[in-house]
């Protein structure tokens, strides 16, 4: 069916969120049918197991209401009590038939779409008042299966009750002959056979309308992809609104990778475009790990900090390079840098000591050995 709105046709699957949606506002599948069909089956049943005792317990109570004494009839609450007492013994004679029947509907309803208590189903809905689109709903498709459905359902049962009628024409028949007791218990046992066998004739068509009801069901939540696509854009957020995030994101974790500049043992420069500070405890296992990186202005910002902090910096524009591309901040450096950042940390070491008037100056930093997959062009 054509959206109205859009004009695009409703061929995606509903989602999960239009399905729990659905939900919410009391929209599940559900078939009278299968409603019925309990109703028919749990009350033939019952009766027929239960019929005799209850239909001697009501007899019992007739019984007692005709059998008032002399006295008793003279008295004005006698009435009162009577009827007070009988209310007492039809409720708990009927009582059994009763919590069978709530427990079919209950069962029946639990078996399609489940147990549901949304209070939007109740909340008034003005579109429900307006004639038009009742009539729509009078002369849609919808409407349309349902007549047939009945139709379908009464020729079913009349169809079934003839012809088992039809084959019990000599048992009704012969109740006319029979004593007013015999009568009527052969009376409510063909009522009896007759409500079962009409209740297993719904079961035919539960079976085909409740396979119905799950597929009307779905075919009403269906989706166009344009529904799909503003969902989707709903639950993820709207595309300015994540890039607005993850600015945010980036500007906390810079926040944090230059607020451990000052901890770096070197800072390894292009020496204008890259920046890398690392830090190595030989302490502890594990190689070199980066605490900072960056290009143009970050690494300028990485510099002016290390400058302040008065950290090393060391100028090796491929080794620079070679450890922004191939590490990320907080991870080590990988094995086949190694040699590299050796040889730096040597060095820084050695400058270290000579500043602090411990060792010699150190000779000037040479070519570093580098992997040649190791070498990106700047």
């Amino acid at each position: 069916m054509a959206e109205e709105d859009s004009g695009q046709e409703k061929t995606e699957e509903p989602t999960g969120k239009r399905l729990d949606k659905a939900r919410e506002e009391g929209q599940i599948p559900r078939s009278k049918e299968l409603t019925t069909t309990a109703l028919l089956m749990a009350s033939a049943l019952t009766l027929l197991l239960l019929g005799k005792s209850m239909s001697d317990q009501l007899q019992a109570m007739i019984k007692k209401n005709f059998s008032v004494s002399r006295e008793d009839i003279f008295e004005y609450w006698t009435p009162v009590k009577y009827l007070g007492q009988s209310f007492q013994d039809a409720f708990w004679t009927v009582l059994p038939l009763f919590a069978v029947l709530f427990f079919a509907v209950s069962a029946s309803t639990l078996m399609l779409g489940g147990f549901l208590f949304s209070t939007k189903a109740f909340a008034p809905k003005i579109s429900r008042l307006d004639p038009i689109a009742g009539i729509k709903r009078m002369f849609s498709m919808k409407s349309l299966v349902e007549l047939v459905k009945a139709i379908a359902k009464f020729l079913l049962v009349l169809s079934v009750a003839l012809l088992i009628l039809n084959g019990l024409k000599a048992d009704i028949m012969s109740i006319t002959n029979a004593t007013l007791y015999a009568a009527m218990a052969k009376s409510v046992h063909i009522v009896l056979g007759l409500g079962l066998a009409l209740a297993v004739t719904t079961i035919l068509i539960s079976v085909i309308d409740v396979p119905f009801q799950i597929y009307d069901h779905k075919k009403q939540l269906k989706m166009t992809m344009q529904q799909v696509k503003d969902e989707l854009k709903d639950t993820e957020g709207k595309p300015e609104v994540k890039g607005k995030i993850r600015q945010l994101q980036r500007e906390m974790a810079q926040s944090r990778m230059m607020g451990d500049v000052p901890d770096a043992d070197v800072v390894i420069t292009n020496p204008t475009h890259y920046s890398v500070a690392l830090t190595y405890d030989p302490m502890k296992p594990g190689a070199p790990v980066v605490v900072a990186k960056g290009t143009d202005f970050i690494a300028l910002k990485i510099r002016e900090i290390a400058t302040a902090h008065d950290v090393l910096m060391v100028e090796a524009p491929p080794l620079a390079r070679a450890v922004y591309y191939t590490t990320e901040v907080r991870q080590e450096i990988p094995t086949e840098l190694y040699n590299a950042v050796a040889q730096v940390l040597a060095y820084v070491y050695q400058l270290r000591r000579f500043k602090d008037r411990k060792g010699e100056r150190p000779n000037a930093l040479g070519d570093l050995d580098l992997p040649p997959d190791m070498i990106f062009d700047d």
